[in-house]
């Protein structure tokens, strides 16, 4: 049987609706993000699939790895040029208040030395890391870079957030390995949980959103 899919409509919508909670739905979502990445790293079991391909980059080029994914995130924008994406101010507040996520994360949760532990710092990063993607996105004041591509590729093919965003954080692994990326078993949780993670907590976070009337609207076909 087929289910009728209805893609979640992620375009921005202008600030003078509901600015006040989509602003703060906005930073929260960032700050969780970058929360997350920082958690990921003390988790000390693998990077993301993008911070693979950073860690990669830089390894390769002798930047910094902030450079590095400065260059990225110019790099994804131009690939929103076809997908006719645009920018809004959630674009901008992506790259400056993850950046103090980040650092304020690592400078308050200490280095992990048992492996329970550090298993559940991943997991619940994972989990952060996907809600907090839904949270900012779903606030439709612009998504960042890589989120944009994402929210394009949805938006020009119809198909569901989870099969693109596992896809193209599979091809973002491939590239980031075979640059000399660091890979683990924390890489892998986030490659296959991230896409699926992310579309359900969208069904929550979108904010004028009114097509999706059961989880099944937003499901992948199946036979």
């Amino acid at each position: 049987m087929a289910f009728r899919k209805v893609p979640v409509d992620l375009s921005p919508l202008r600030l003078r609706c509901r600015p006040v909670p989509r602003l703060a739905q906005l930073l929260v979502g960032l700050v969780a993000y970058g929360a997350s990445m920082g958690l990921m790293v003390r988790a000390e079991l693998g990077l993301s699939p993008w911070d693979v391909l950073h860690e990669g980059l830089s390894e390769r080029l002798g930047w910094t790895f902030g450079a590095v994914t400065a260059l990225t995130g110019v790099l994804v924008m131009l690939a929103w040029l076809p997908l006719r994406q645009r920018p809004g101010i959630g674009t901008v507040a992506n790259v400056v208040v993850i950046a103090f996520a980040v650092d304020i994360t690592l400078a308050l949760v200490p280095r992990l030395d048992a492996l329970p532990g550090r298993i559940a710092l991943m997991a619940g990063a994972v989990v952060l890391n996907g809600l907090a993607t839904a949270g900012y996105v779903g606030a439709r004041l612009g998504p960042g870079p890589r989120d944009g591509l994402m929210t394009g590729v949805h938006a020009r093919t119809g198909w569901s957030i989870r099969v693109v965003r596992t896809t193209i954080e599979v091809v973002v692994l491939a590239g980031g390995w075979v640059l000399g990326g660091t890979v683990g078993v924390g890489t892998a949780l986030y490659a296959a949980a991230i896409g699926p993670l992310t579309q359900v907590f969208l069904r929550f976070t979108t904010v004028g959103q009114k097509k999706i009337s059961a989880p099944r609207d937003i499901l992948d076909t199946t036979q």
